[in-house]
């Protein structure tokens, strides 16, 4: 198996991701790559993941309980305070992954220049070509938005950690 190896020379890379709140889709995300991770044995890749929205609307906050409860369903935990992305998490990550073109196109505003975070969409890393690549906010809607999110989050998260374990991440 070839590591990938980070930006900053490790053989571990930091990976984060970003929604608008960091209530719905962010925390998900960070649940869902870290038991995937755990699930197929390639914590020895990844150092650090986390998330964190592009506003500070909700910062202090828990996960949506909607959320919560589709992670828990699917055998997942989630353990997060909400928070907004701070300069230094453009140094300090890899690579972050925006949950849509909105957030995709506030983090590259932000993102200072010269700083190694990767930015992209998430949903690059679809295999399948009946998954939307763009994650859409379930907030104002039901339970089968944030279901569907986890099966998005689920496939992006395997895919990538795929690639990573293979070196072509």
């Amino acid at each position: 198996m070839t590591k990938q190896l980070s930006k900053s020379g490790s053989d571990k890379i930091s990976v984060a991701f970003c929604c608008l709140g960091n209530i719905c889709r962010s925390p998900m995300a960070e649940a869902v790559m870290r038991h995937a991770t755990g699930e197929m044995e390639l914590t020895h890749l990844v150092s650090e993941i986390d998330s964190f929205g592009t506003s500070g609307f909700h910062a202090g906050d828990g996960p949506d309980r909607r959320t919560v409860q589709t992670c828990l369903t699917n055998g997942v935990s989630v353990n997060h305070v909400s928070r907004q992305v701070r300069q230094s998490d453009f140094e300090k990550f890899d690579y972050i992954f925006a949950m849509d073109r909105e957030n995709l196109e506030d983090l590259k505003y932000m993102q200072p220049r010269g700083s190694k975070a990767k930015i992209m969409l998430f949903g690059t890393y679809s295999e399948d070509a009946k998954l939307d690549k763009i994650i859409k906010d379930p907030y104002y809607g039901g339970p089968d938005g944030f279901q569907n999110n986890f099966r998005q989050l689920d496939h992006f998260s395997r895919t990538f950690l795929k690639r990573l374990a293979t070196g072509t991440a």
